[in-house]
């Protein structure tokens, strides 16, 4: 059993009444971390107007009690059906028929539902799985199953994709054959699980040698077969069942002995654990354009022997042939002498079989979850515990009076800023803030100024630190400057030194320097406060990127104005109990509200450039001079 019983989302990409192998892959798991007591929503698109609807009331209800719908996850696995398939899925060429907003529903239930793991299987753009991975504010993990790299080669191409997978805190391949894959095409450390596999219950059969042929969309392997089927030694020992989705139209058209121990199935009239029944050995033969080794996964799982081609992945999953039997893409000759092998000495048949087993019992959904409890116990304990420091201090925060609080601006001490120290304090007061966080940039004079200056408001010193080549950091309650140009790490130590909070401002903004997702996710543990709102961010998406983060890492979320201009000052203000200190404001934090009342961007950053670059220097400080003297009239 798992040490933390978790909320769960796995998003499959495909239809759910499909029945595609990544779907009952998601199916068969949900239903074992379920047993765990792991609660698991399923989020799946669907061709039933009747689940979608349902799903859609669920939603709604949600709503007002998220954990009611939770709870009915508790009992079995809660399938959401969010509607029309995306086109990456195999039905795409009925999407455009399909008028339902898919990612709105995703985002209706990840932003909505507390959870815990958001699982993704195979995330490419666009489907639902990576609509998901969009809008999820969970921990974020992927299984990469099966991609080819037509697809892959396709993806590169698409800055989405990056930086979608950016996101992920967690990267599965089904294969090593996939992560070697992946890591070509999206660099970064795969962990390999192997796939479970729902055994199929043999069928006894006779003395033939029964052989199954599970055919792709690789029209040649199917070729080769037939060829290797012509090519078996005269008399009787063997029948063959081919399963395709394009199946001859009569096997009495390949004419002579075939046409007497040949039949076809169609795959969509058939599911292929039927026709694996009756099988005691299953040929898979891609050239490794469309390979399927959940067949041979499978096989292995049911005591069926494979025959594979000798592409990577099917002889990851045989061993090299310890496990199953081999043969070069198209050689039918090599194929022939393989399966003649098989039908005229069973002994082989039955040893092949016997060699599997130890690794058969590495293909039950009890082991897959046993390694995805691993890795989502490892994402877990990276995140910051929200509960306060004692209930003391708690209480304490709670009996101070609410204060208005900016924790980001600027004065003329910062090269950007043009804005006196005096001016900044006198329009402080005048937007009724409590609280200031001073943050200059590669400066701390401007706060310890304002500090020294102030009257009726708190400030907090700071500085916001240019590092060497990851983005800038902001030490809040800091006595000494820092200087610019060292790494990130040596920054955030040089700040915890100095007893100083970590905030990490506009930290996705790709218009700001900024750490990329891998260096903060690397500084995880240190940081204790993230900027979620900030008023000079131009893409509103920034910032949610920011919220969702905070989310998933239970980081305490902050925000600021950045104000360059005093106008600026205020637009977004953080409603929380007074404070002393550093540790007392992070108790505040934690329960406190940010609203929003933002100036016009394109008006402030004008002034900031009117004021900072278009003006003489004489103007400018004739300007100044002006500014000063108001605010103190108005002290």
């Amino acid at each position: 059993m798992p040490a933390q019983r978790l909320t769960i989302a796995q998003v499959s990409p495909f239809a759910w009444e499909a029945g595609t192998e990544i779907g009952n892959h998601v199916r068969l798991l949900a239903d074992e971390q379920q047993r765990r007591g792991h609660r698991v929503l399923i989020i799946a698109p669907s061709d039933s107007p009747g689940l979608v609807r349902e799903s859609r009331a669920l939603l709604h209800d949600a709503h007002g009690d998220p954990r009611a719908l939770l709870e009915r996850a508790a009992e079995s696995p809660l399938v959401l059906g969010v509607g029309g398939v995306l086109p990456f899925s195999p039905a795409r060429r009925r999407a455009a028929s399909l008028p339902v907003d898919v990612a709105h529903t995703i985002e209706e239930a990840l932003s909505n539902l507390p959870l815990d793991v958001v699982h993704v299987h195979e995330p490419f753009a666009p489907s639902a799985a990576s609509a998901a991975l969009r809008t999820a504010r969970a921990l974020c993990v992927a299984t990469f199953h099966n991609p080819t790299e037509r697809l892959l080669s396709t993806q590169l191409g698409r800055p989405l994709s990056q930086l979608l997978f950016s996101r992920l805190d967690a990267r599965l391949a089904s294969y090593a054959a996939t992560r070697t894959l992946m890591e070509r095409y999206f660099p970064a450390a795969y962990r390999v699980v192997l796939p479970g596999a729902e055994p199929v219950e043999q069928i006894a059969g006779g003395a033939e040698l029964r052989l199954a042929f599970i055919a792709g969309e690789e029209r040649a392997a199917l070729r080769t077969f037939l060829r290797a089927l012509r090519l078996l030694s005269a008399g009787a020992g063997w029948r063959a069942t081919i399963w395709s989705s394009r199946p001859l139209a009569s096997p009495a058209a390949l004419g002579g002995r075939l046409a007497e121990r040949l039949r076809f199935v169609d795959a969509q009239a058939t599911p292929r654990r039927e026709v694996l029944a009756g099988a005691d050995v299953v040929v898979a033969g891609s050239a490794g354009v469309l390979p399927q080794p959940g067949t041979i996964v499978q096989a292995l799982a049911s005591g069926i022997v494979p025959v594979a081609s000798t592409i990577p992945v099917y002889g990851e999953l045989l061993a090299d042939g310890a496990r199953g039997m081999q043969y070069p893409p198209g050689d039918a000759q090599t194929l022939a002498a393989a399966l003649n092998s098989l039908i005229s000495d069973r002994a082989l048949l039955g040893q092949l079989v016997e060699q599997a087993a130890g690794f058969r019992a590495r293909l039950g959904f009890g082991q897959v979850a046993d390694e995805l409890d691993d890795v989502y116990a490892q994402l877990v304990a990276r995140r910051h515990d929200r509960r306060p420091r004692s209930a003391r201090a708690a209480a304490a925060v709670r009996e101070r009076p609410l204060i208005d609080v900016d924790l980001h601006m600027h004065t003329e001490h910062s090269y950007d800023c043009a804005t006196p120290v005096e001016v900044l304090l006198a329009q402080a007061r005048a937007k009724g803030l409590g609280a200031i966080a001073v943050t200059e940039h590669n400066e701390i004079s401007g706060a310890l100024e304002a500090a020294q200056k102030a009257r009726g408001i708190k400030v907090i010193v700071g500085e916001e630190v240019k590092t060497a080549s990851q983005g800038e950091v902001i030490g809040l309650f800091i006595h000494e400057k820092i200087p610019r140009g060292m790494t990130l790490q040596e920054t955030i130590a040089e700040i915890k030194r100095q007893g100083g909070l970590v905030y990490v401002p506009h930290p996705f903004d790709r218009m700001h320097s900024v750490p990329d997702y891998r260096h903060l996710i690397d500084v995880l543990d240190d940081i204790d406060l993230i900027e979620v709102f900030n008023a000079r961010v131009a893409i509103s998406e920034f910032n949610q990127e920011a919220v969702r983060f905070a989310a998933k890492y239970r980081i305490v979320a902050g925000a600021g104005s950045d104000a360059h201009v005093p106008q600026g000052l205020g637009s977004v203000r953080i409603r929380m109990h007074d404070f002393d200190g550093p540790q007392q404001f992070l108790e505040s934090l934690r329960s406190a509200d940010i609203s929003r009342d933002p100036a016009s961007l394109l008006y402030v950053q004008a002034l900031k450039f009117l004021q900072t670059k278009a003006m003489p220097a004489g103007a400018r400080q004739a300007a100044r001079e002006r500014r000063i003297r108001r605010a103190a009239r108005k002290s």
